[in-house]
C-alpha cells in the first residue's frame, strides 16, 4: 500500500473537489483539510494552502502544510493532512500541531496511519520535538491512530460541552 504525501496542485483539483463533496454529503468533518468548506473555487484554495506554508505570506496565526495523500497504484486522494509549525493557544488546548481526513470509502485500510507516519517524518523535518495530536473522546479510529503512532494521553479538555483528547508524540 504505497502512499504518497503530495502538495495540493491543479493535477488534483477534481479529486479534492470530490472529497470535498463527499465530505459535505456525508455530514463529515473535513479535518485536516485547511479550510477547504469555506472554498469554492479550488484555485482560491490552493493559494491560501501554499501561502500558509511561509510566516510572510501566511493568512492564519500559524504556518502549515497540507499535503494530499494519494494511493500510488492508481493515483487516487484517499485523505488530507495538515502539519501545523507551532502552536497558538487554541492549537494547544483543542487542536494540536496535526489534523486529517479519510475518505468515508477508504476508511479501515491503514490510511490514517501511513498518513500520520509520514507526517510524523516531516515534523522531524521541521524540527518539531514534541507533536501535539488531538481527537474527539467519542473518535475511536483516530484515537487508535494515534496510539499506534507512539501517541500518549497527557489529559482531556472540555470544548464546547465535547470531551477533547490531548496526546503527545515525542519524535527526539
Amino acid at each position: 500500500m504505497g502512499l504518497l504525501l503530495v502538495k495540493p496542485s491543479m493535477k488534483y483539483k477534481n479529486q479534492v473537489l470530490e472529497y470535498k463533496n463527499e465530505f459535505i454529503q456525508d455530514g463529515d468533518d473535513l479535518a485536516g483539510t485547511s479550510y477547504l468548506e469555506e472554498y469554492d473555487v479550488y484555485e482560491e484554495w490552493m493559494k491560501f494552502v501554499l501561502d500558509n506554508e511561509n510566516e510572510i505570506t501566511k493568512h492564519t496565526k500559524v504556518t502549515a502544510n497540507v499535503f494530499l495523500a494519494i494511493r500510488e497504484e492508481d493515483n487516487k486522494l484517499v485523505g488530507i493532512i495538515n502539519i501545523r509549525h507551532t502552536l497558538n493557544e487554541y492549537l494547544y488546548k483543542y487542536g494540536g500541531h496535526i489534523g486529517y481526513s479519510v475518505r468515508k470509502n477508504e476508511r479501515r485500510k491503514g490510511y490514517a496511519k501511513k498518513m500520520l507516519k509520514i507526517a510524523l517524518e516531516k515534523c522531524r523535518e521541521l524540527a518539531i520535538k514534541k507533536v501535539l495530536l488531538t481527537c474527539d473522546v467519542n473518535n475511536i479510529a483516530s484515537e487508535k491512530t494515534i496510539k499506534a503512532c507512539g501517541g500518549i494521553l497527557e489529559n482531556e479538555v472540555f470544548k464546547d460541552g465535547e470531551v477533547v483528547q490531548r496526546y503527545w508524540i515525542n519524535l527526539q
